[in-house]
């Protein structure tokens, strides 16, 4: 079979690539065209018709200062598309884009159009659903709680095949335990602003913890200069490139919300969510108004309750923060319910096996309702 598939970011590139190799393997036949970048194209062994940072673009004013990039890109895929006629197109999250092109394939009967990992309509944007349950014709979903909003509320066809931050732990090997102070991790983000935004606070709540004999050491994004850090958070242990090394070491961690809460409960690291927005007390209203989830952590919305703590805006104070970092130390009142909380997370998760499953899942809908 022929596949096209759609990343946009560095996320969607490396579980592409994890979804490709599967798919080989299921399909010795699997010739791949895509949109995306490096990981992708170790998998297909060919390059991309267009790496993704040519086109990724967030937010409004990004977007319309490089509205004319973005739209030749979409005209090259579709061109692309149409050339080479594949059996169907994978889509990868990117929703802006990527909703475009099942649009075009949909409206022009060219192939079904597959999502691995879905837009994030239950949190934002919920109007996405009405074109997704129009012109995708399957979902293969990496969170749980995403079935009964895409099935129940809004009848689309979606299976759940596992979480690739599952697969990528199982597959870590830690390094040999070192003789060491305890660690306090702390992980703001890879963008510009949210480091600047929740790194100093992190900072600030954890250094008086190292008059107790903490390390406290930051996980570096690679796309950021050392120098941002160094400025941020001039005493901390800066770590480059090495996040899972940092949590296998860790005790506690603060992180800001997004995949990385994931893959600390993961491992196991008690944690403190912290995510600094400007606005204070108007930010949270904003976002009960905005978000249509009790939580923005995904560990708590998998679980449906609140296993860690959310620190939203004006929430992030340092001395709020440190409150919250002593309980969950070891011999704090929050730790043990915490790490409790995290087996009802790998429970609800299951185990290994997201892309293969997914392979198995696209290949099996795809004979049963579109072979010819």
């Amino acid at each position: 079979m022929k596949y096209f598939l759609i990343a946009g970011e560095a996320s969607g590139d490396l579980h592409a690539s994890y979804l490709m190799a599967a798919l080989r393997q299921q399909d010795p036949t699997a010739e791949f065209r895509f949109f995306g970048g490096n990981e992708m194209a170790a998998a297909a062994g060919v390059p991309p018709l267009r790496h993704y940072s040519t086109l990724a673009y967030m937010g409004f004013i990004q977007v319309a200062l490089h509205l004319r990039t973005i739209l030749r890109g979409l005209k090259e895929c579709r061109i692309a598309i149409r050339q080479w006629q594949p059996d169907c197109v994978i889509l990868v999250d990117y929703p802006g884009f990527n909703l475009k092109m099942a649009k075009y394939v949909h409206d022009e009967a060219l192939c079904p159009a597959f999502y691995y990992i879905a837009p994030k309509a239950w949190a934002w944007k919920e109007g996405r659903v009405k074109q997704i349950r129009r012109y995708v014709s399957h979902i293969f979903s990496i969170l749980p709680f995403e079935i009964p909003f895409y099935q129940d509320k809004h009848h689309c066809p979606i299976t759940y095949v596992g979480n690739p931050s599952v697969d990528e732990i199982a597959q870590y090997t830690p390094p040999p335990p070192e003789a060491a102070a305890p660690v306090i991790a702390l992980l703001p983000g890879s963008r510009t602003a949210e480091i600047k935004g929740n790194l100093r606070r992190m900072y600030q709540a954890a250094r008086p913890f190292a008059a107790r004999g903490y390390r406290i050491a930051v996980a570096a994004a690679p796309s950021q200069p050392r120098a941002l850090y160094e400025t941020l958070c001039p005493e901390a242990e800066i770590v480059e490139g090495q996040t899972f090394r940092l949590l296998s070491q860790a005790t506690a961690a603060l992180v800001t919300s997004g995949t990385a809460t994931l893959e600390t409960a993961l491992f196991g690291v008690p944690q403190v969510a912290c995510y600094y927005v400007w606005g204070g007390a108007l930010a949270l209203w904003v976002r009960r108004r905005l978000l249509k989830v009790p939580f923005i952590t995904l560990p708590n919305l998998i679980c449906g309750q609140e296993i860690i703590p959310e620190l939203i805006a004006s929430d992030t104070h340092p001395d709020c923060i440190r409150r919250h970092l002593e309980a969950i130390l070891p011999g704090g009142p929050q730790r043990e319910a915490q790490l409790q909380g995290y087996t009802l997370l790998r429970h609800r998760l299951g185990g290994p096996g997201a892309a293969r499953r997914c392979a198995e899942a696209l290949l099996t809908q795809f004979r049963e309702s579109f072979s010819k």
